[in-house]
């Protein structure tokens, strides 16, 4: 039986199946045995035992999963939840329901504001799922711990599961929710997980099932024939062989060359993301030096991390993006407006307006980073939509010493008149997953339109060509920093729309490189045109997988011909 969902990069495995554990059901709502302090007492104790505990696995996690779980975090510590448990305890409620009714009230009226909010509702369930099982003594839900290598199959992994998988036994994710840029995929991207989300019947796989679990094609095999099992271990070999290979920098097979880039969150990756081959960094963000601050840090604070990035990658390029406020990011110093819907509000570039004294420091620091250093700095601006905000920009970064400065082109208005702004800006880099989500009007953290958020989707391949164009003609670099630069097969869709550069998580270079190396600028054009062709993001796909399929065996045919 052949499940289909969508992959996670291009790595395949084969294990037994072992299914993540139920939720807590509801506790029940009867009144209290204890008194109300002694009650009041066992919920404080597992609130605070929930944050402290989340907030370690943030420690210990970092990267990605970090800012997640240690908002989580401040979710278990939040006064106003203790406030409403403490009301429902003194009105006779054991712990265990007080805790459950705060969290669900608290989870409706976020669900009910929509957009980033609705979906950080869900994170209150698991917040709460923790909460009781402290209080009941129990393990809080997650992931099992058989005790031998399996593939965990859930409905969905918070992002304090993922975080702490233990690589040495999970071989790989099947989730029966979730899409490309969900919590789950991006994290198991990160730590170079195989996954497959949003496989609609994947809870239909039992416990000890036998799968193949091949992201590289969209598909889950329960119980392959030996055949399917001869080609899978193949593959696997494969894949590790070529993730032993000597680095060699990124090109297509007629030697063009496409530079394989790291995204970045710190500078603290800058030398695993070197040992898997890096050639420099194409999307460093900035947020991790003011996410955690009630105020902006000083030029001389900002200037000293910037230095030990840059000193990493001497001679090699590093894109960094200004801070990026606002959104599912904000921060009181630049905008402590409460805004409906704050993905279409004051983001970006235009809350670095309203805040300039920030965005002027940055630059600074940068600067002079840049002066002390030998790597070839270049610097962009998030959320550009607008001529006007180009120049603004870029205007902005030479009078403060910047030499190179370009625009990450997220909206579709920019993509729109890319001519235009590149005419103003020295490159730009497209961000596919805010351009997918304001092309497909599709919040990129909602789970209940995930099957939009794909930037398989002709539309948004369509605008990401129009990039492409406008960078050809203007000679101009245009990268792509987005997820979609870590899809093997995806990444040959966007070199032929026009890329001249791939950012993405070290974790996927190889698998990109090994793809990239298997066409010429011909092939990865028709590529392109066949994608385009497509009415959406899965017969986008499917048809690309087939005419690569075609590519390379007209290849290995003519191979062959040429020997005899």
């Amino acid at each position: 039986m052949q499940l289909r969902g969508t992959g996670v990069g291009g790595g395949i495995a084969v294990g037994t199946v072992v299914r993540m554990s139920d939720p807590l059901p509801e506790p029940p709502d009867r009144p209290s045995g204890l008194t109300p302090e002694a009650e009041l007492e066992r919920a404080r104790t597992s609130l605070a035992a929930t944050a402290a505990d989340l907030a370690e696995r943030g420690r210990e996690a970092g990267g990605a999963a970090k800012d997640v779980l240690e908002a989580h975090a401040l979710m278990a510590a939040d006064p106003s939840l203790a406030t409403e448990v403490e009301t429902r305890v003194r009105s006779g409620s054991t712990a265990e329901r007080a805790v459950f009714d705060a969290f669900v009230g608290y989870r409706d009226m976020l669900a009910g504001m929509g957009g980033y909010l609705a979906e950080r509702a869900a994170d209150l369930d698991d917040v709460s799922q923790r909460v009781r099982a402290h209080l009941a003594g129990v393990q809080a839900p997650g992931v099992p711990a058989p005790g031998h290598p399996f593939v965990l199959v859930a409905r969905d992994l918070s992002p304090a599961d993922t975080a702490t998988l233990d690589l040495e036994q999970v071989q790989a994710l099947v989730t029966a929710e979730g899409g490309p840029t969900s919590h789950t995929a991006i994290l198991a991207r990160e730590k170079s997980i195989v996954a497959v989300v949003g496989v609609a019947q994947a809870l239909s796989l039992s416990d000890g099932d036998l799968v193949v679990v091949d992201a590289g094609s969209d598909t889950v095999i329960a119980s392959p024939d030996p055949e399917e099992l001869a080609e899978a271990e193949r593959r696997i070999g494969a894949r590790a062989a070529r993730a032993e290979a000597p680095i060699e920098p990124g090109r297509l097979s007629d030697g063009t060359p496409v530079p394989l880039l790291a995204n970045l969150g710190s500078a603290d990756g800058a030398a695993e993301a070197v040992r898997l081959g890096a050639e420099g960094v194409g999307l460093f963000r900035t947020e991790f030096l003011f996410l955690d601050a009630d105020r902006a840090p000083t030029v001389d604070e900002q200037r000293s991390e910037y230095v030990r990035l840059l000193s990493a990658f001497p001679g090699r390029k590093v894109v960094v993006r200004v801070l990026d406020a606002g959104a599912d990011k904000p921060l009181a110093f630049v905008n402590d407006d409460v805004e409906p819907n704050p993905a279409l509000g004051l983001r970006g570039i235009r809350a670095l307006r309203v805040a300039e004294a920030v965005l002027r420091d940055q630059l600074t620091a940068l600067a002079q980073a840049d002066a002390e250093t030998e790597a070839e700095l270049q610097v962009m601006a998030p959320m550009i939509a607008t001529v006007e905000e180009t120049g603004f920009f870029v205007g902005l970064a030479r009078e403060l010493g910047v030499g190179v400065a370009g625009v990450m082109v997220e909206t579709p208005s920019a993509a729109l008149i890319a001519d235009r702004v590149l005419a103003i800006a020295d490159f730009a880099s497209i961000g596919t997953n805010d351009l997918t989500q304001y092309t497909m009007a599709a919040d990129r953290l909602l789970g209940s339109v995930a099957s939009l958020q794909d930037p398989w989707h002709p539309a948004v391949l369509r605008l990401i060509g129009e990039v492409g164009d406008a960078g050809a003609k203007a000679g101009r670099p245009v990268g792509i920093c987005g997820e979609a630069a870590a899809d093997p097969l995806l990444a040959l869709v966007l070199v032929g729309l026009g890329a001249t550069s791939l950012s993405m998580s070290p974790s996927a270079i190889a698998d990109v490189r090994a793809s990239l190396l298997e066409f010429d600028r011909a092939d990865v054009a028709s590529l392109a045109r066949t994608a385009l062709a497509a009415d959406g993001a899965a017969e986008a796909r499917a048809a690309v997988r087939a005419a690569a399929d075609a590519l390379r065996a007209g290849a290995e045919l003519g191979s062959l011909n040429h020997a005899e």
